[in-house]
């Protein structure tokens, strides 16, 4: 196909697919508006059952919280299955890896100022994600790209002095299992997988929420080690070959 009948096909279907976005949009209620039943019933009752001000903390941590643990089994077992497919064909070590250590000033001083304020941004999304908008999956997410920094200025043998990667296995396992060992607690206390066995606490503040914040950050810890593993593994992947090649 030519590159002129493909960027017609292109423009056929993308003409439709925003049509169909469009009418989508035009379909959804007025800002503020919201007509959603079951929302509208959270927002009655979360408050008062769990003193947590960020209603999507609550449902993501507690009143959907079994559907939450599928959902980092599923990170977990995606990450494995990414792992070992990468692993399978690799026999040099991350310690035959170039020296690609970042030459230029401005940059690794760049990096030394941005490291520590995004892993401190990082905390704080993930400590207070069920105050304010934020959580363990979207803190775990920063947490993880504020490490990636220290390879971005530093290279990749100061990243892999930094995750060490038994470390981060071992993390990332604790990690899940956390979330599982909770949930096992509240069926133990209350007869409910995940149920919320702390109480309510002080509602706005970090003692909110009851059990809410260790799942939070048993998430977190998911989150961060399951991103440092796809991060060592692709930079191991390419990085790597490209030394061999050049060698």
């Amino acid at each position: 196909m030519s590159p002129r009948a493909r960027l017609a096909v292109f423009g056929c279907a993308g003409a439709g697919l925003a049509a169909l976005l469009f009418w989508g949009l035009a379909g959804l209620p007025a800002f503020g508006h919201y007509q959603g039943a079951y929302g509208n019933q959270l927002e009655r009752e979360v408050m008062p059952e769990r003193h947590t001000t960020n209603l999507v903390g609550a449902v993501v941590f507690d009143y959907r919280g079994i559907d939450t643990l599928g959902e980092e089994f599923i990170l977990f077992t995606a990450v494995m299955g990414v792992t070992l497919l990468l692993r399978k064909n690799r026999e040099q070590e991350i310690e035959d890896a170039p020296d690609d250590t970042v030459r230029s000033d401005a940059v690794r001083i760049a990096g030394l100022f941005l490291v520590a304020p995004t892993f401190l941004l990082g905390l704080w999304v993930a400590a207070f994600g069920y105050v304010t908008p934020g959580g363990g999956f979207q803190g775990g997410v920063v947490l993880a790209g504020a490490l990636l920094l220290v390879y971005l200025t530093g290279g990749s043998r100061r990243y892999t002095g930094v995750t060490p990667l038994t470390a981060v296995e071992m993390a990332e396992a604790s990690g899940a299992g956390a979330f599982v060992a909770l949930g096992l607690a509240g069926l133990i206390a209350h007869g409910a997988y995940l149920h919320n066995f702390l109480g309510a606490g002080r509602q706005g503040t970090l003692e909110s929420g009851g059990s809410i914040p260790l799942v939070n950050w048993a998430t977190a810890l998911a989150v961060t080690t399951a991103m440092l593993l796809l991060f060592k593994e692709f930079l191991e992947e390419y990085s790597v070959p490209v030394a061999r090649r050049r060698g």
